[in-house]
């Protein structure tokens, strides 16, 4: 038997119970890097022009295949 300070501890043994807390604590991490990514201007336009790059690489090597 557990000792009577150590009981709140078996309560995270208990999936029902850490499954929202989990999914919660990875929620709010989400909204913190939407926040840390998108709250600097200069930061979001970084990485709204990288979001072309994959296509510019294409372009390239059509340019070179002709």
């Amino acid at each position: 038997m557990p000792a009577r300070g150590m009981a709140w501890l078996e309560w995270f043994a208990h999936p029902e119970n850490t499954k929202p807390i989990g999914l919660l604590i990875f929620f709010i991490l989400f909204c913190l890097i939407l926040v840390y990514v998108y709250g600097n201007r200069q930061r979001g336009e970084r990485l709204e022009s990288h979001k072309d790059i994959p296509f510019l690489d294409e372009e390239a090597e059509e340019k070179t295949a002709r």
